[in-house]
């Protein structure tokens, strides 16, 4: 399958053969418990043994390699107090609990295990390879217990165990993002149809791979996120590629992947990347807009929706080369998951995308809303409209969010 072929393109851009970790059980011989046991529960022989599994067991920094869909979710990041916005974190750490990993009380305050996710993924975007790290208890068959209380449309699909201040966000290099589109989003408004039967050819797939190499290079992107001022230095970010790959057909919709690898992104960047895009390939907006966009003037930038974008990988390279081969820790590679990671993400995450596009037209109506957008406005303009607009921008983002965590 062409998507499947696509899901084997993302590989880790730094070989590696994991070692074998220790087993938990040979680490329980070895090492004491430093962290709080759980409450013990008498009522039943199995609570007891658990308990006395669980108190065996130390508290070690690992990494989880995690894979989600995240339709129906207000992003990664947990945000207590407000329960009526579920994420995938307030998932995960009521399964870190149940399954006896962390105490109750590490669930409620997160800082207490030292989490750490990697990218702060926004409201809908799924991830094939997200990383957390943080400090569990090694209990026996981890994985499989913590999977046991999650969702099957969020997995756990490997642990490593890190150094002690290993921090994900902190140590990532680079982050590589997928975002999966219907092909009539290149449609030409004047003289292409418009709909489902559109079909990419050739010189249109090279205008729009030419478009997305311009991104390419270190450029002042405050243009493509709500929080930054052009003066700013953070708002400087560094594209390492960025392309359109060849498109392909599902439930008679075509389809095609953009792929960006980055140092880092900022709330909503990506999405602002691509829209951008799409605005030009349409015929709404000039290609001199891309350069225009890095100068001090402010550009409407529209930001194409969420749904289709997925975090692929992130890449360890400084910390692989520095502790993955010292013999104690692996190096942040999974080749050993690549093919779980398919599986996922062919089961759950392209069938979502296709599915919620043909079901609720999330591309097709936002590109109704593209004639609105004043490519030429001033920037008294903007801002006034800014204004109006700012309340309903802030949903998460689209990488790690670095700066405004």
């Amino acid at each position: 399958s062409q998507v499947l072929t696509m899901a084997e393109e993302v590989r880790a851009a730094v070989a590696g053969q994991p070692k074998r970790p220790t087993s938990s059980s040979e680490e329980a011989g070895r090492l004491e418990e430093n962290g709080h046991p759980a409450k013990r529960l008498k009522s039943e022989e199995n609570d007891e043994d658990a308990e006395e599994q669980t108190k065996k067991s130390p508290k070690r920094k690992i990494v989880l390699l995690m894979a989600y869909s995240g339709k129906g979710y207000h992003g990664m990041q947990r945000n207590l107090g407000s329960s009526q916005f579920k994420t995938i974190e307030d998932d995960l750490v009521s399964a870190l609990v149940q399954s006896g990993c962390i105490p109750e009380n590490h669930g409620e305050d997160m800082k207490k295990m030292s989490f750490q996710r990697c990218a702060r993924t926004d409201k809908g975007v799924s991830a094939a390879g997200q990383i957390v790290s943080l400090k569990v208890r090694l209990i026996d068959d981890i994985l499989e217990k913590i999977n046991t209380h999650l969702p099957s449309h969020i997995r756990i699909l490997g642990l490593k165990r890190v150094t002690g201040g290993f921090n994900s966000k902190n140590k990532c290099d680079a982050r590589t993002y997928s975002y999966m589109l219907p092909t009539f989003a290149f449609a030409h408004k004047d003289h292409d149809v418009q709909e489902e039967t559109f079909r990419l050819n050739k010189e249109t797939l090279e205008k729009v791979n030419k478009l997305l190499a311009c991104y390419k290079g270190t450029h002042n992107f405050h243009n493509f996120t709500s929080q930054k001022g052009p003066k700013d230095p953070s708002a400087k970010r560094y594209i390492m590629e960025m392309y359109c790959g060849e498109p392909f057909v599902r439930e008679s919709v075509e389809f095609a992947v953009i792929k960006v690898k980055g140092q880092s992104f900022m709330m909503h960047q990506i999405r602002k990347m691509i829209g951008l895009v799409i605005a030009i390939v349409k015929g709404y907006a000039a290609e001199s807009i891309i350069e225009r966009s890095w100068g001090e003037e402010k550009v409407d930038v529209p930001k194409a929706p969420g749904l289709g974008l997925v975090l692929e990988r992130v890449h360890f390279e400084k910390y692989n080369k520095r502790f993955g081969n010292d013999g104690l820790h692996e190096p942040l590679e999974w080749k050993e998951e690549e093919e779980k990671i398919t599986v996922f993400k062919e089961q759950y995450i392209y069938p979502t995308i296709i599915n919620t596009e043909k079901e609720e037209k999330s591309m097709m109506n936002w590109l109704s809303t593209l004639s609105i957008h004043d490519f030429n406005s001033s920037v008294v303009e903007m801002q006034a409209n800014n204004k109006t607009s700012k309340n309903s921008d802030f949903e998460g983002s689209d990488g790690c969010d670095d700066d405004s965590e």
